[in-house]
């Protein structure tokens, strides 16, 4: 009996994508620390998953039809929103951070790696950065966040980080400074929400990293 075909999507790795064979896939994520890959048995379905976040899809068997985590049976958590969140390997490390559809966990922006950052810094900047996304797009949807810290810092209007400012974190450090300059100059009407990551389990945006 034939095998049935595989597609292999790659959220992190040398080269994220959607690939055909398991050698290719494993090209991308061999010496990859961190890498986030899951295989499929349709292209509609990796492509899916590729457009959405890896840890929707973390653990669940994906040789049949999947889907993401369905959330809107949660009654407290409103769907018409977005939710953000970042990631380091090393506190400071490299460090990346996200938006994406609460409902769907498609991807909405993508910032980084930067070589040297630490998660409330990418924490902050998501929130900022998914402020500014919703009030380019006129939106009316909320935006979630599991910091409290980066809260607090966006209420400030000021990212108070210890994180030292040299060669390896300035371009870090102007992407600070823009969003605490957008922060003082706009004014915004999107409720941000702490995500109870204890009742409904890691925030969409999560990087699957834990």
């Amino acid at each position: 009996m034939a095998k049935k075909k595989k597609y292999y999507v790659v959220w992190r790795g040398k080269k994220p994508g959607i690939y055909n064979s398991w050698q290719e896939c494993k090209k991308m994520i061999s010496g990859y620390k961190g890498a986030q890959y899951k295989s499929f048995t349709s292209f509609e379905e990796a492509k899916k998953a590729f457009n959405s976040s890896y840890v929707l899809y973390k653990g669940k068997n994906t040789t049949s039809t999947s889907s993401p985590r369905d959330l809107s049976a949660i009654k407290e958590i409103n769907m018409n929103s977005i939710a953000v969140d970042a990631a380091s390997s090393g506190n400071p490390g490299r460090m990346e951070y996200r938006g994406v559809d609460t409902k769907t966990g498609k991807q909405l922006f993508h910032i980084g790696p930067f070589e040297l950052g630490t998660n409330n810094i990418g924490e902050f900047l998501a929130l900022v950065h998914g402020l500014a996304f919703l009030d380019f797009h006129k939106s009316n949807r909320v935006i979630y966040t599991d910091s409290r810290i980066a809260m607090s810092w966006v209420r400030q209007k000021k990212c108070k980080t210890t994180l030292v400012k040299n060669s390896k974190t300035e371009k870090l450090f102007e992407l600070i400074d823009r969003a605490e300059k957008w922060l003082k100059n706009n004014s915004y009407h999107t409720p941000i929400l702490k995500w109870n990551t204890r009742k409904w389990g890691e925030i969409p945006a999560d990087f699957g990293r834990k």
